[in-house]
């Protein structure tokens, strides 16, 4: 050990004290000579990309710590300007290199995004990836597995490999707890507030950036952001016509084909792209085939002071389900068992799937008044209609202590009688549809002048949801297509939000933001509880403030943040005696970050403290059902490191590590007692929240061993997760590391403008590890019995793809 960190403390004076090179400069509009803020300076040597910055509040720029003379290329880019391109020969120590850029002929600023997005000097923990970046990672997998190795998220899949049903967690928070917004559209699904990417296959090859803001972040539309928000942006121009394809293959037969297209600029003006997009696979757990399908376009006008442009993309997706899990009990012998489909006696019912279309249509307008006012208006329509299909049967209900599924009377009908027999149950296959619009308007005013960015915006949306369920096929007694219940809801959300953002000086930026927020909820019953009818109004006013430090490559912010959320709509089933409250969450955090060309590093700390958060405990509610309840208090605390270097023109590397304690000071566990009826009451202090590990790690090195060919291995760290909130080690996922490792190689020639080599191995140390499950516990025979069930993940596995760009 001494003799290791003895050449690591060498390897390090070396770095610092070999001979190093500056390049500085001052970027200004030709046309009025002002500085150009927040302008993306990007540096590379012989092909390959070693940093990037952003000007500051001067127009200035500086890249230290360069290791070697000669010449280097510098991009400048900025949204409302020309980018230009400029070599620079590095000769002397410090290289002064000054540019001016043209105005752009276009308005481009996609403000539908800006307005929702924090900025650069923002005083909030974020992440900012690039459309280079995504598609290092797009082979076909869903989206939150290309943000894996961002700081404190931990995802997982139904299937196992990554393509169908996936989930993702910030900071311990699930989806139902992550605002994501596309173009600054609300996606959240409206009644569950959770996100599901399997309906919008493959959309990561039409998004052009993505924005991942840690906590509760700025103002946005939609759900509110109780972890994380995501913002995706696909509004992409594309001034040259181009062509896409892009042809994936790996383990579990899975497949993913793309092919993509633009027209370029028409006329000056006009601009078209498209995508078509198909994805398959057998899946690592038994039967859980995919099969989905989705298409994208977008057509927009571009002028001087104004855009407007059109979207629609759709996704169809068929997976087969594999949301049961793997019972403990098998998880050592059969990981990749499949309980759906077994009720029909045989074989599994083979069309045990789920099936949903969904349908986006949004229309944007962008207008710039002057230098200093700009204005954006968007309307969406989410068109989404579909169901998922089940085998009910009496022998397996009956075998598993249950027969409610199968009894005529869950589906309000008399049994069946035969002479003098009764019968009471009937194996039947049943579809539980939904069928849902949902539409709304987002806008924003932008003002900026001088030291000041103000910016007013907000939206309406509303949500018409139609749940009903029928049974298409009943060995006796029930008719085809019979609809045992039919059920609807409304959800209107309305917020109002205004952002101030005020430089004090050339180094210290003041942040304000107020939301108002009300949410109407009208819900006719629930499956299970048809009679339940709930009508809720919540009004949120959401403050936040902060401020942050920005010079010479240091960015240093500190900021409070309110938040509050409405219960989800199977909260509402606790019936009317019981109805939960809305959460509330105190978000504070602090940040440092120092950026230079070599090396980069930051840390952020927060502290996040609920109110009510809704949790499950178990109890059965009046109307029979385990829903979630209100805790009083429990809190987040965690610190976020961050680092990336540069160790030589052909190797870097970037890590992240995130250390969190997640408690609930005082929570209560129930029991269902089957030798006594009732439940049993468990008092618990200092409990971990579930599924909220103290300790997440991400780490990339990256090998450029020739020119166009890069190497990655790719590490990441997942330490205990719990599957309640008991802190009991037997109901718990058991820690784990995943290597990767990622090759690819790229050809330019003059038949093809690029041609892109890239393979990916996953799991390459056949790891055997569950990043999900869920689990329930009860009192039988005088003892506790908990039963386990775990989603398992793939061993070693692989992808590899051929993306060629005309």
């Amino acid at each position: 050990m001494k003799h290791f960190l003895g050449t690591i403390s060498a390897f390090c004076i070396t770095l610092i004290t070999s001979a190093q090179y500056s390049i500085k400069g001052h970027i200004v509009n030709e046309q009025n000579n002002q500085a150009v803020e927040a302008a993306t300076v990007s540096i590379e040597k012989d092909g390959t990309s070693i940093s990037s910055t952003i000007t500051d509040n001067r127009g200035d720029y500086e890249f230290k710590g360069l290791k070697n003379k000669g010449a280097y290329l510098l991009i400048v880019e900025h949204v409302s300007l020309q980018k230009r391109t400029v070599n620079v020969e590095v000769s002397s120590d410090i290289t002064v290199a000054n540019l001016t850029l043209a105005n752009n002929a276009y308005f481009l600023e996609p403000l539908e995004v800006k307005s929702l997005r924090a900025s650069e000097k923002a005083p909030f923990a974020k992440t900012n990836i690039s459309k280079q970046e995504i598609a290092k990672n797009n082979l076909g997998q869903d989206l939150p597995f290309l943000l894996s190795q961002t700081p404190g998220v931990v995802i997982n899949s139904d299937a196992g490999n990554g393509i169908g049903y996936t989930g993702i967690r910030i900071r311990g928070s699930d989806a139902t707890r992550i605002n994501v917004t596309i173009n600054g559209i609300p996606y959240n699904d409206a009644e569950s507030q959770g996100s599901y990417f399997v309906d919008l296959p493959d959309i990561a090859s039409s998004v052009n950036s993505i924005q991942i803001q840690r906590g509760v972040g700025s103002s946005s539309n939609g759900a509110g952001a109780f972890g994380a928000s995501l913002n995706l942006s696909t509004n992409e121009f594309n001034e040259k016509a181009y062509g896409e394809i892009n042809n994936s293959y790996g383990s579990f037969n899975s497949w993913k084909n793309t092919v993509k297209a633009g027209s370029g600029l028409i006329n000056g003006h006009f601009t078209v792209d498209a995508r078509l997009s198909r994805i398959s696979s057998n899946g690592f757990i038994d039967r859980a085939a995919t099969d989905l399908k989705s298409a994208y376009f977008s057509a927009a006008y571009i002028g001087k002071k104004s855009t407007v442009r059109f979207n629609y993309f759709s996704g169809l997706e068929r997976t087969y389900q594999a949301w049961n899990g793997v019972p403990e009990s098998l998880i050592k012998t059969n990981r990749i068992y499949n309980s759906a489909g077994t009720e029909r006696p045989g074989d599994p019912y083979n069309n045990e799937t789920d099936n949903y279309q969904q349908d986006h249509f949004q229309l944007f307008f962008n207008h710039s008044f002057s230098d200093h006012v700009s204005f954006n208006t968007g309307i969406f329509l989410i068109k989404g209609k579909g169901y998922y299909e089940q085998y009910k049967g009496v022998v397996a209900e009956q075998a598993a202590g249950s027969t409610s599924s199968t009894k005529f009377s869950k589906y309000g009908l008399p049994n069946a009688i035969f002479g003098r027999d009764t019968i009471k149950n009937t194996d039947l296959v049943r579809q539980l549809w939904l069928d849902n619009d949902y539409y709304g308007q987002i806008f924003s005013l932008l003002y900026k002048k001088d030291r000041n960015q103000v910016t007013f915006g907000g939206g309406w949306n509303q949500y018409d949801g139609n749940h009903y369920g029928q049974i298409i096929w009943a060995a006796i007694g029930i008719p085809k297509d019979y609809r045992y219940y039919d059920l609807e809801a409304v959800k209107t959300d309305i917020n109002m939000y205004a952002k101030w953002e005020r430089s004090l000086s050339n180094k210290f930026n003041l942040y304000a933001d107020l939301q108002y927020r009300k949410v109407h909820y009208n819900m006719e019953g629930f499956k299970d509880n048809p009679t339940i009818f709930v009508t809720r109004n919540f009004n949120f006013l959401n403050p936040k403030a902060g401020i942050s430090y920005n010079f010479n490559g240091v960015n240093a912010f500190a900021s409070y943040a309110l938040a509050n959320k409405e219960p989800n709509r199977d909260d509402f089933e606790a019936g009317v005696a019981n109805q939960p409250k809305a959460e509330t969450l105190h978000d504070f955090e602090a940040g440092f970050e120092k950026r230079a060309t070599l090396l980069s590093y930051g840390v952020t700390g927060y502290y996040m403290l609920y109110k009510n958060q809704l949790i499950l405990t178990g109890q059965i509610n009046d109307v029979g059902s385990y829903t979630r309840v209100n805790v009083p208090n429990s809190y987040r605390l965690g610190i976020e490191l961050q680092g990336k270097v540069v160790v030589a023109p052909w190797l870097n590397a970037g890590a992240n590590l995130a250390l969190s304690r997640n408690k609930i000071t005082n929570s209560q566990e129930y029991l269902d007692d089957y030798d006594n009826g009732g439940q049993v009451l468990i008092s618990h202090k200092n409990a971990d929240i579930s599924f909220s590990p103290s300790v997440v790690g991400g780490a990339t090195i990256n090998l450029l061993p020739i020119k166009n060919g890069e190497i990655s291995l790719l590490s990441k760290y997942v330490s205990r997760q719990y599957l309640d909130n008991t802190s009991n080690v037997s109901r718990s996922l058991n820690a784990y590391f995943v290597q990767d490792v990622r090759a690819s190689y790229t050809i330019k020639n003059r038949l093809f403008k690029e041609l892109n080599l890239v393979a990916a191995v996953y799991n390459v140390l056949n790891r055997k590890y569950e990043p999900n499950g869920y689990t329930f516990s009860y009192i039988y025979g005088g003892k506790t019995a908990t039963e386990n069930y775990y989603f398992p993940m793939a061993g070693t596995n692989f992808m590899a793809g051929v993306n060629i760009k005309l």
